[in-house]
This record gives structure tokens, sequence and C-alpha cells, in this order.
């Protein structure tokens, strides 16, 4: 292939030359005579190249080159013959008809035919059969597992890899030979490497295999591939896999191991690592094999034995001491890649183990000026992290020094490290925000300038004394910003922040310097917070500033500037309006209102009614951005491959957990006709105790005219079969509810739980049933037949006695919600009111007092009151909402506690409807 200039590249030249037409059009040259192979392996060049840059050929064109392509077995090259497999290979998965080609290909696997061809032609076989035909090229594959050269033995290891989703049955019988090739010793007199063949780009005229010597191989790679086969069959059985891993593992030691390639030890090391996670019963075995290895003449095996160790769960200082010795010695290697390995490593650890990292500080701080700024990076975010206060200035002047020298990524990770050492150490503050402020002006992508942004905006939140320093920098920063979501974001803060200070016209100049030079958006945003310094301001004068100032925006070009201030300037005459629309702190919660759409769109008789948005319980922004926080970048960038870091996806909210009850219930054909679901249980009522053979929990769906209990069964038994699994329920008393249906599970085994639903009917769905149940779990127990694992055919009639289900006031009918107190209690003045004092003798305290009403009546403490500040006097605050159209109830809990006599409430509700308030009463009381 001739060279192609940087110049004729930029001219088109390359996309001409490896344009998809015009190289079918030169597919032609399959079909001369005589074959010329230098043409056809450069043809087939460009071919596999367009499709590992992710070019597709329809299934017509790749079928006309695919069998163009066989033509060439033909010849005898060499070099040809291999590129002919390569191209086979990436074309089967599109052309039609490929399996034509079995023939040719198994002609080559021989064990008579060319070493060289062997290798390519079980990897092209691999690709071209399908499920059916695995059967029948088994004794193939089986003879080239164990054979004696590296490179068919790995090709055949790495086909069977790939084979495996396809046919698991026939690939599993091919373990013994798979184990064999793991023990298998590797002889100087056969071919090495693991490529596959060679490529010969020498005489066209070559025909033999003549010219290539035998390369004495001592790499052993066989044992990697075929340790990758035998964990992909016995990956289900933990068993096995323990095992494997004790046999080859060769002791305590790890000197009596049979396999010779540090890849392969890495990756049993890994698969030890995971063993342990899943089993902590093996954790002590595994662990000393994993130590054993730390001693090994590997570099590679040793840090891979350290780091398994550094990222087990709960692992121990005492345990870290070995795996962090072995780290330090690679931090004074002269081999970069070593040292950035153990830093990297050590970076991570140090979020969960400080003190057992903090020995390696000494290596750390001589790494600051390391050559390798990726390494150094890496050194001094461990030393934040490790380090003591008195360090901590010393740090930030060597952090000033080469922060530009590094890449945005890697100031991401200091950043982020001085965001958490803000947090540890507030005292700094002052040295810790003045470098922030500097790296704020300095040049920088987005990702980079928002990490400080945020660290500024944390630093605000949790340390007053730095709060108007750290707002000053913004209100510079966004004089110049030329990114509009941070200057949207600063602009959001001074509205919130601004008015608090103790000389809040200072920042005025700065908001509204945006609207006179900055884009549209960021005008509409500097609007919505000088309004926030109108409303929220008890000076007079500050209000009448900023009404003139919002005057001025009505003659603004952007639509949305003029209404945002039409809007505000109206706001300002009305108070109502005012607390409604810039003082209200809440939002809608996104999953319950997403849910409540689905419902009212698949409602066929939503067009006759408007969308009720009374129902939807709201959240405090608080908890807004508590819900859509994400991993810090430091966890996600430090430490990517850590187990130990990885960080869980957060539990369900309380909406999302309810959006998906309402999706699971919509898909039940007895359900569709009850109509949306009002309220389900905050959390599962457990009936049973964790150690049963039988784990029910309950769940209780409340609709306009029925509620549904749903009961989640598990079978621990796994000798065990459970048929006609149903829950009868006795009510204690009258309850007012009438058993509709009753939808048992038809088989239950341990592999999977099922669900009981139990219906009933609310004689007056006006009315908030409560009652109280007991519920017997009734079955037939069959037995496993061990030989066939099915069910016997005779089995007996079992129950099972469950806890009582309790239908209650407080918890099945109201549902949390956000709400600004002061303003709506004294707006809900004109509504129902109710207030009762109750004597709870019992409680031992307020705040296990708090708790209990918290729990009980399921309400949504606000302002931080479900914490008393006092042990004798205390005032809870509470809001929710009635389902089923009960409208908002706000309830004020005054409480006293005298040591004898407990504690004596004072309960105040105000709601929109009577029957609410007699509805938290009776919670109350009952």
């Amino acid at each position: 292939m001739a060279y192609i200039s940087k110049k004729e590249e930029e001219s088109g030249l390359s996309s001409y030359y490896n344009n998809k037409t015009t190289i079918i059009q030169e597919a032609r040259v399959f079909n001369e005579s005589p074959i010329s192979p230098r043409k056809c392996r450069a043809l087939l060049t460009r071919i596999v190249y367009l499709l590992y840059i992710g070019e597709t050929f329809s299934a017509q064109e790749a079928t006309t080159l695919f069998f163009g392509t066989t033509k060439l077995f033909q010849h005898k090259d060499s070099a040809l013959r291999q590129m002919v497999y390569l191209a086979i290979k990436e074309l089967a998965t599109t052309a039609e008809d490929v399996i034509m080609v079995t023939s040719s290909i198994m002609k080559d696997m021989q064990p008579n035919s060319e070493v060289i061809y062997r290798p390519n032609a079980i990897r092209a076989l691999c690709r071209i059969i399908d499920p059916s035909m695995a059967q029948g090229v088994e004794r193939f594959f089986k003879a080239a597992i164990v054979d004696r050269t590296p490179s068919i033995s790995s090709a055949a290891l790495v086909s069977s890899y790939h084979l495996f989703p396809l046919a698991k049955d026939v690939v599993k019988r091919w373990v013994n030979e798979a184990q064999e090739a793991v023990n298998a010793k590797s002889s100087p007199s056969i071919f090495g490497g693991s490529s596959g063949g060679y490529l010969n780009f020498g005489s066209s005229n070559s025909s033999s295999n003549s010219g290539y010597q035998p390369i004495p191989s001592t790499s052993y790679i066989t044992q990697y591939h075929a340790l990758g086969l035998l964990y992909l069959i016995r990956q289900q059985d933990r068993m096995a896999v323990t095992k494997m891993i004790q046999q080859l593992g060769g002791g305590k030691s790890g000197a009596g191991t049979t396999l010779k390639n540090a890849m392969a030890l890495c990756m049993l090391i890994r698969y030890a690592a995971k063993v342990m996670e899943d089993d902590p019963n093996v954790q002590r075995q595994m662990v000393e094999l994993i130590e054993g290895w730390l001693r090994h003449k590997s570099d590679m095996v040793n840090f891979e034995a350290a780091r398994a160790i550094c990222e087990m769960k709960n692992v121990s200082p005492a345990q870290l001491t070995k795996s962090i010795a072995v780290l330090q010695l690679f931090l004074s290697s002269p081999k970069p890649v070593l040292k950035f390995a153990a830093t990297r490593t050590l970076a991570s650890l140090a979020l969960t183990h400080p003190s057992s990292v903090a020995t390696c500080n000494v290596d750390l701080e001589n790494l600051i000026a390391d050559s390798n700024r990726s390494v150094a990076t890496y050194a001094i975010t461990t030393l934040l992290k490790t380090g003591n206060e008195a360090s901590v200035d010393r740090l930030m002047k060597q952090i000033t020094g080469f922060m530009s020298e590094i890449s945005d990524e890697f100031k991401v990770i200091i950043v982020d490290a001085i965001r958490s050492l803000c947090l540890k150490f507030p005292a700094k503050h002052v040295s810790m925000l003045a470098f922030l402020s500097g790296v704020l002006r300095d040049e920088g992508g987005y990702d980079f300038k928002r990490a400080v942004v945020e660290a500024i905006f944390d630093m605000i939140k949790f340390i007053g004394e730095c709060k108007e320093q750290a707002l000053s920098h913004l209100c510079e920063f966004i004089e110049d910003c030329e990114f509009t979501k941070l200057s949207v974001r600063i602009l959001y803060l001074l509205g919130i922040e601004g008015p608090k200070a103790p000389q809040p016209t200072k920042y005025i100049r700065f908001i509204y310097n945006r609207v006179v030079l900055e884009n549209a958006t960021v005008r509409a945003a500097a609007v919505a917070s000088l309004a926030k310094f109108g409303v929220n301001g008890s000076d007079a004068a500050l209000r009448r500033s900023v009404t003139i100032l919002l005057n001025r925006c009505l003659d603004d070009v952007d639509d949305e500037v003029r209404d945002r201030a039409a809007m505000y300037l109206k706001v300002f005459k009305e108070t109502p309006l005012a607390d409604a629309y810039v003082k209200e702190d809440s939002v809608f919660s996104l999953a319950a209102l997403e849910s409540k759409l689905v419902s009212y769109v698949n409602d066929p008789d939503a067009t006759q009614k408007p969308f009720d948005a009374s129902s939807i319980p709201k959240i405090s922004r608080a908890q807004l951005a508590a819900e859509s926080t994400r991993p810090s970048t430091l966890d996600t960038i430090a430490a990517p491959t850590s187990r130990k870091t990885e960080v869980s996806p957060p539990p369900p909210t309380a909406a999302e957990t309810q959006s998906a009850y309402v999706q699971q219930l919509a898909e039940i054909s007895e359900f569709t006709e009850y109509g949306p679901v009002l309220n389900s249980s905050a959390k599962p009522a457990q009936l049973t105790e964790t150690e049963t053979e039988y784990q029910v929990t309950c769940v209780k769906h409340v609709f306009k005219e029925h509620v549904v209990f749903q009961y989640n069964v598990s079978n621990t038994l796994p000798e065990t079969v459970l048929e006609q699994v149903t829950v009868v329920m006795q009510p204690q008393t009258e309850s007012g509810l009438t058993e509709d249906f009753s939808m048992p599970v038809d088989q239950l085994t341990s592999a999977a739980p099922g669900i009981v639903y139990v219906s009933f009917t609310r004689d007056d769905p006006s009315e908030y049933v409560t009652a109280s149940f007991q519920c017997i779990l009734k079955f037939v127990s069959k037995e496993v037949d061990p030989s066939t694992g099915e069910p016997e055919e005779d089995g007996y009639e079992d129950e099972y006695q469950l806890e009582e289900v309790e239908l209650s006031a407080g918890g099945d009918y109201i549902v949390p919600s956000y709400a600004s107190f002061s303003s709506e209690w004294d707006r809900m003045r004109s509504g129902a009111t109710a207030t009762e004092t109750f004597s709870l003798s019992s409680m031992e305290s307020i705040k296990a007092a708090c708790d209990s009403i918290i729990e009980v009546l399921n309400m949504e403490p606000l302002g931080g009151t479900e914490t008393p500040n006092s042990q004798s006097v205390h005032t809870l605050q509470l809001s929710g909402l009635v389902a089923g159209g009960g409208g908002k109830v706000l309830v004020r809990c005054r409480m006293t506690f005298s040591r004898g006599q407990g504690v004596t409430l004072e309960l105040g509700v105000r709601a929109e409807q009577e029957s609410a308030c007699a509805l938290v009463l009776a919670a109350v009381g009952g």
C-alpha cells in the first residue's frame, strides 16, 4: 500500500482509496487468473480496515465479497491465506449462506495440514458454524485444545470461549481438555506465540511453510486462555470454582502452583477475589493464597495480589499491612507503570483506610516532583486524604506549583480531593479557598471549572465562616465566565444566599451586570435572582431598588427575560403570590408526578376531567438535590476498577417505589377496573422471622373503592416445591371490607419468589377503613426428586401462621409531602382544624416520641424538627397528603417531657377537609 501523506489525507485521497464502493468494484481482482497475491492481500486489508472503523456492508455486498474471498483458497500463498481467514471472520456476521465454506476451512484444520493454517482456520470456523453444527466439530476442537503447539491450542481455547454462549452443553464437555491445557508444560521444540500464525508479506511465489523457524515458547500463554475457559464453564458452580482456585493456587505460599503464566495468575487472583466477595466463609483461605502471591517473582502478580486485598470488603488494617508494604516498594521503582499503579491503588484505599496508607506518606511526598505528572497527581491526592491538619498549608503550596502542568482530568481529581479536605479540616478554609479562587481564574474546560465551583458551593454550605468571601469569589468569576450553565448555577445560589448576607446590596451590582452583558439564558437567571432580593429582603429601600432594575428589564429583546421581570413585579405587590412563586422551597416528586401522569393518560375518561396535581406529594429542593446526587469524580476517575469503591445505586425513593407498584399492578388484568392506585405502603411489612423456611412480606395498595394486599412469598428450601400457595385473611372485628378474590401462586421454588394478591372492596369508599387481620399461608408441599430435579406427584397440604396485618389510619392513607410549614399553617387557618392532648407515659424521651409519631402518621417532618434540641420541650412539624382526594394536612406536635410522667403531647391539626383531621386524630389516638 502506497504511503499517504497528511496533505493527501486532508484532500480526500485516503477516503477515496478506502471508499466502500471503490473496494466492491475492485473485488474483481479475486476472479483474475492467475491470482495476484499482492493485490488480493492489499484489497483484503482495506476491507478489514473498513470493518474495523465501523463501516457496514449490506447483506448483498458482504455476501459478494465473502464468496469472492473464498475463491482465494485455491492459492498456496501463506500470507494470503491468513488474510483470507481474517476477512472471512469479519464478513461472516453479515454475509448470507456462509456455512458453505465450512468444508474448505475444516480441510485446513486437519492435523496433517500446515501448522501456520490451523489456528486461523479454527478461529474462522468459530464464526462460521451455527449451534447445531457445534457437536459435529467437537472432535476437532478437543484435539486442538490439547495440541502441543501453543498457537493452535490458544486458538481453539479462545474459539471455545466464543462458542460457549451458543452451544453451552457441547463446550461444557471439553472441560477435561481445558484442564489438560492448564496443566500442560511448554516445550522448547514447538512453535511459540499466540498470534495464531505468521504473516509473510515477502515473495508472492511462496507456496509452503519454508522459511519459518520454530521459536521456543516460555510464555505459557495457553494456560491463560485455558483458565478463562475453565472458569466460564464452572462459573455457576461456586464450589467447583473454589476447588479450582485451591488446586491451581499451589497452597498457602503459592509456590506449588502449576500456572507459569503471569496473566493466568492475575486472572486466578481476580477469580479468588470474586469468590471472597460472593462467599465470606472462604475469605480466610483465599486471603492466605493471595498473600502467598505477594512474593511472586512477577511484578504484575505482586500488584494484582496487593490490589485484590486492598479492595476486599471490610478489610482490616492488619490484613492490609503486607499489601501496603508491596505497594510501598513499587513507589520507589524505576518503572513508571509500577509507580502509577501503586499510587492509584493507594489513592483509592485512602478513601476508607487513610491511617493505614499514611505509612507511605514519606515515599509519596518524594513523588510530588515526579516527571510523570499522573503519578504526581495521585501522590498529592493520597497525601491530601492521609495528611494531618498541620501539613495542609505545605501541601497547598506544592499543589499550586504543578497545577498548570497537568491535564484537566487530573486537575479535577486534585480539586475533588481538596473539596473533601475542606470538610475534614474546616479551620484551614482560608488557604483552601484562596487556592480554589486562584485556579478558578486559570485556563480550563467546563468539567474543571464545574469541579471548582462545586467545591466552593460545599464550603458555603458547610463552613459558615467563609460564606461571604466565597460568594465574592463567585461574583468575580461570573464577570468573565464563558460557561452559561455555571453562570446560571452561581446566580441561583446568589439569589438564595445573597438576601441573607449582612450587606446584600454588594451582590446586586454583579447580578445586574449579567442582565446588561450576557446572553438571554443568563439574563433570565439574573432576573430571577434579583427578584429574590426584593422578596426575601427585609429592607424596603432594597425592594424599591430591585423594582427599578426589574422595570428596566421590561424592555429586553428576549421574551422570557421580559416575562420573568413582569411576573416578579406583579408578585411584589401581592404577598400570597410571593410565597407561592418565590419563597416556596418545594417541588413535585418527579417519580410521583410521572406515575400520576401515566395513570391520567391511560384513563379512558381523562379527557372529561382536568389533571389533579393536588394529590402529588412534594419534596424540598434539598431532597431533590440529594436524589440526583451521583458519586464524585474522584471516586469514578481515581479508582475506576476498584470493586471496593464502586458506588452501588442508591435505594429507590418512596415515590419511585410507588411508581414501580403502579406499573406492576397495571399489568394485572383483574385490577384494571380499579382505577389509579391512591397509595401503597412505604415499605413492606415483615410477617415472618428472617430465619424461617418461608419468608413473607406484605404491601398494601389502596384504590378508590378497593384495597389489595400483596404478599411476597419466598421458599428457602431447595428440596421442596410449594404449589397452590395462597394467604387466608380473617378480620379480627367488623372491618368495613368485603373480600373479592385471592390470586394464588401455582408453583413456588427456591429459585424465585412469588406474589399472592388478596383483593377487598371498601364498603363505604368515603371512609378511611382500618382493620386488623389474622393471616395464614396455605400451600401443598412436594418433595423434589434429586435424580430428576422434578417435584414428586404426591404432596400434602400444609399451612404456616403469619404475623397480623393491619390496615392503619396513618401509614396506609397518608403520603409524606414537603411544605413550607409557617406559610401553609397560616393559610390553612380557615380550613378544618382540631386540637387534642395526649399523655404518652410510656415514652422515655422526646426523641422517642418524635420517632413514634412520624412512624404512626407516615408524614414528612419539616425544618429538622425530627431532631429535638431540648430534652424537655419541643415542637414537631409534619406535612402530608391524604390519599383519595383528602387534600393537604399539617400537624403541629407540642411536647413536654418530665421523668415519671413521660411525654405530654398537644396535637394540632389543620387540613383542607374534616375527614383528614379525623383520620390523623384516629391514628394517634388508636
